[in-house]
């Protein structure tokens, strides 16, 4: 979850190559994210954020295992080249189905993307975010989850990224296309409804 605010220490020039970044992410404290030369340090994320994020990698984990397709939280990088623009991301969770995908710093052929909705990330989110993990050539489904209500949204390349929504407590969120489905109920687990919206 990107926080917004360039990331830019005393000795970082305004442009940085792929390589410096991954050195500068290597060592920072925070997590960086990368867009076109410029690094952003990600914010903090709240509780139910990890909640629901470590919810989806879990039943990910579980109901992927012995198959193809491997899922991701949110340590591994993903990179996009779009031409000559280039990006590096931490999406929350990814699930990765190329066995030829096997850089041990990043991956490039995702075929699910969750971002976690918050106050701080919802316009990259459904914005920058969305319009770049629509270029790339692998990606099937990109869902966004809310965080305070029990919502998702998800847009799959076959239905030409057109958003589909579900809600409720009773939703299921369903992949075909890896052949996974996710109860809200289990999505959702141990979050906390009286708590904010992470800003």
């Amino acid at each position: 979850m990107t926080s917004g605010f360039p990331f830019k220490p005393a000795d970082t020039p305004a442009r940085v190559s792929w390589e410096e970044y991954q050195q500068l992410d290597t060592a920072s404290p925070v997590r960086l994210e990368y867009v076109n030369g410029q690094i952003y340090a990600m914010a903090g994320s709240s509780d139910n954020h990890n909640r629901i994020s470590l919810n989806v990698a879990a039943e990910l984990r579980q109901a992927l295992k012995g198959k193809k397709c491997e899922p991701f939280a949110t340590d591994m990088r993903l990179r996009i080249q779009l031409g000559l623009e280039d990006f590096g991301y931490y999406p929350d969770v990814m699930v990765v189905c190329q066995k030829s995908d096997q850089n041990p710093n990043f991956r490039t052929s995702p075929t699910v993307l969750f971002e976690v909705l918050s106050q701080s990330t919802r316009r990259t989110d459904q914005g920058e975010k969305l319009k770049a993990y629509q270029q790339i050539e692998s990606l099937d489904v990109y869902v966004m989850i809310e965080q305070v209500t029990q919502r998702a949204y998800i847009h799959r390349r076959s239905n030409n990224w057109w958003p589909e929504i579900i809600e409720g407590a009773d939703a299921m969120l369903t992949l075909d296309e890896i052949e996974v489905r996710l109860p809200f109920a289990d999505i959702y687990d141990r979050v906390d409804w009286t708590a904010e919206e992470e800003s």
